[in-house]
């Protein structure tokens, strides 16, 4: 099957993940993707397929007759997508791109104006969406990359490889996607993450991560006698998002530079809650921000009274440099296998998080390649079918050594 034909048929399974389940996986429409991929990867051939029946699916290709002793390698791509815009009833097309913006339908236009980089897909065939939902290519365009990968191996038995594990996983997208990896089951020496980014990114360092629940209790009192009485939640609310740092958000930075992202407020006068994550590359910088953002509490504490701020924080994840600088080989070999595939890479910060970051600091190294697509978590997303093409070659590149 080719690589787009099976990314068509994932898009049509809707998986939003949901940051406020406390449910593996969050969203039980994801178990339909799961036990669709657990069938396929039957069907392709894979031995020791595992559906843990609670969104994680596993796979084994044995090594090639005489490659046993090579060292052991896994490939890793989630199945959630961000719910952030919608992901069900997806409807995808495909389009021939010559050039200039793309009506998407409805009045959503993808310019080159916000997106100049179109310039460099002209000429190849994107898969775009409707302008109504996401279209899903962070990240089943790297279960598709992978799986058309395994098939193509399973198909060629004269490619020489060692033992690939492969495993898909809920929950990326809120950050809880290695919760329940079973590591004794899925155990190469080191993975890679197939997840998002233009052909040719290579990513192994990305942000420290933690999220911040604000919550501000106020004092209701009728408008018409609250005088020296009245503590309006809400507006202490707009207190706390103006002390932080306006020129330190997702929209005023790039590459190393971290940020404050209050992405949900709920407010009254009497309670109101903000949701907010801290990002930054350097771990002492993001130790800092955490600092700070309890500092705000404190401050508005005394000026309005004990117990007025309270602040749950907790950390989502690290930056997996940390644990592979001294492991670079991993890093290099798929530099070795773009490049031989005429592919330059593109080593760059990512900014957010993956799966691979957990993973590395459990113990199992695993940088990030890129799955070709682009403007994931928004209507504007696409991918080209060019690139996940060669996603494919790279991946059984680095599978040969």
């Amino acid at each position: 099957m080719r690589v787009e034909e099976r990314f068509l048929k994932y898009v049509s399974f809707g998986t939003n993940s949901d940051e406020n389940s406390v449910s593996c996986p969050s969203t039980m429409c994801q178990k339909e993707l799961t036990a669709y991929l657990e069938e396929e990867m039957k069907a392709v051939g894979l031995s020791g397929v595992k559906n843990d029946g609670t969104g994680y699916v596993y796979g084994i290709l044995p090594a090639s007759k005489g490659c046993e002793d090579r060292t052991p390698i896994g490939f890793v791509a989630h199945i959630d997508t961000s719910g952030e815009v919608p992901g069900d009833n997806i409807k995808p097309r495909v389009i021939e791109y010559e050039g200039g913006d793309i009506d998407l339908g409805g009045g959503v236009v993808t310019t080159r104006k916000v997106f100049p980089y179109l310039d460099l897909y002209k000429g190849q065939h994107l898969i775009i969406t409707d302008g109504t939902t996401l279209l899903g290519a962070d990240d089943k365009a790297g279960i598709a990359e992978i799986m058309t990968a395994i098939e193509d191996l399973i198909a060629h038995p004269e490619i020489e490889h060692g033992t690939i594990y492969v495993c898909f996983n809920p929950d990326e997208e809120i950050g809880r996607g290695m919760e329940r990896v079973d590591l004794s089951y899925f155990k190469p020496e080191y993975a890679y993450t197939v997840d998002g980014g233009r052909l040719g990114e290579l990513e192994y360092e990305c942000f420290n991560a933690a999220a911040a629940k604000i919550h501000i209790k106020g004092v209701s009192i009728h408008p018409g006698s609250s005088k020296n009485k009245m503590k309006n939640a809400v507006l202490i609310a707009n207190e706390y998002i103006n002390m932080l740092p306006p020129a330190e958000t997702p929209s005023h930075t790039e590459m190393y530079e971290g940020f404050y992202h209050v992405n949900n407020v709920e407010a009254s006068t009497i309670g109101a809650k903000l949701v907010m994550i801290i990002r930054d590359h350097d771990r002492t910088k993001f130790e800092a921000r955490k600092e700070f953002v309890l500092g705000i509490g404190e401050y508005l504490n005394k000026k309005y009274g004990d117990g007025t701020v309270t602040t749950e924080l907790s950390d989502t994840y690290y930056n997996m440099r940390e644990k592979l600088e001294d492991k670079m080989y991993i890093v290099e070999k798929a530099e070795k296998a773009m490049r031989e595939l005429g592919i330059e890479p593109i080593s760059v910060p990512i900014r957010g998080g993956t799966d691979g970051a957990a993973l590395s600091f459990m113990g199992l190294p695993c940088p990030n390649l890129s799955t070709g697509g682009e403007n994931c978590h928004g209507v504007h997303e696409f991918v080209a079918i060019e690139s996940m093409e060669k996603m494919v070659e790279v991946i059984k590149k680095i599978a040969q050594g």
